[in-house]
């Protein structure tokens, strides 16, 4: 029993310091934990919504009008309570490792600015979208506010994707690892797979999914914003492996054309996925999973792009104060 009170408190000082007195690489760690949390809160409100619990806890802030926790409610399954009290609680997790980020910019020696301020979107993006919660639900999951709240997920996972890349170069200029054209194309990508995006919340809001039967529907035609949205896929596809093609044509790094790969398998995957889900009448459990390949694209998307250029290497630490040495 000592022996796990121990390990548990040594653990524990040391995440502590990972913050209060970071390095380069726990300033990294901290942000790669907050691209999961972040990717992950995204997956369990899609969770939320194929299991009709989108309104399980009917008020907000409050889960019922009498508390802020789950209570016996006469209109409301117990179960549906818990999976929706469940998400908002996730919403303090990612609140936590914001903090954690921000803090661990401030102090990070030497500080840079350019951390700083992509930290501080953190906290600020989470608090924006917990109040955006509120917008949800008291709209009565009205499909416009839902897919708003994944888009702002969407921008967080970007926020955090940043600081991550930032974390592990300096602060130099950026400069071209690869031709202008072919970063330009990168760049057509990252603003296709954001069409794509909002194609995709376009199609959810349509779908059969609405996360409560209250809820309302975009009044669109399924048939018709899916083959819209599977158009775009191609094309996100296409330009995907035009990038790739690129690359192994000219002089880049290895990485980043490693990186492109790694994006080229994960869309066909997620194109499969949705493929099945088309012809399968969407059945919930493809949703999860389907939401979980569109943070995974969005993710090994934005890596390629920040694999295109550089900054230099990291700063030099900062020198240690001198110890005194007795006499």
């Amino acid at each position: 029993m000592t022996r796990l009170i121990d390990e548990l408190r040594s653990r524990a000082t040391a995440l502590f310091h990972s913050f209060w007195t970071p390095t380069p690489a726990t300033m990294r760690r901290w942000a790669i934990a907050a691209v999961v949390v972040n990717a992950g809160i995204t997956v369990t409100g899609a969770v939320v919504r194929v299991s009709k619990s989108g309104l399980g806890c009917p008020t907000w802030p409050r889960c019922t009008p009498e508390s802020f926790t789950p209570v016996a409610h006469p209109e409301v399954s117990p179960i549906n309570m818990l999976i929706e009290f469940g998400n908002r609680t996730l919403t303090f997790l990612v609140l936590a490792v914001g903090v954690a980020c921000l803090l661990a910019a401030l102090r990070l020696a030497p500080r840079r600015r350019s951390l700083v301020r992509l930290a501080w979107l953190q906290p600020i993006g989470v608090a924006a979208q917990g109040l955006w919660g509120g917008v949800v639900v008291r709209s009565v999951l009205n499909p416009v506010t839902v897919s708003v709240h994944f888009l702002i997920s969407i921008g967080l996972i970007a926020a955090c994707y940043a600081l991550y890349a930032r974390s592990t170069e300096g602060d130099g200029p950026p400069q071209r690892l690869v031709h202008r054209d072919v970063r330009t194309l990168g760049f057509v990508l990252v603003a296709a797979v954001v069409v794509l995006l909002v194609a995709g919340v376009v199609v959810t809001g349509t779908g059969p999914h609405s996360g409560d039967v209250a809820a309302t529907r975009f009044p669109f035609d399924m048939e018709v914003v899916a083959r819209i949205h599977a158009d775009i896929v191609w094309v996100v596809v296409g330009i995907t492996f035009s990038l790739l093609f690129a690359l192994h044509l000219t002089d880049t790094p290895g990485r980043a054309r490693r990186a492109a790969l790694l994006l080229f398998a994960v869309e066909l995957a997620q194109g499969v996925i949705g493929y099945v889900q088309y012809f399968t009448a969407v059945p919930a459990a493809l949703v999860g999973l389907h939401v979980f390949g569109a943070a995974l694209v969005w993710i090994a998307t934005l890596r390629v792009v920040f694999m295109l250029r550089s900054r230099g290497p990291l700063p030099e630490p900062a020198p240690e104060p001198l110890r005194a040495i007795a006499a």
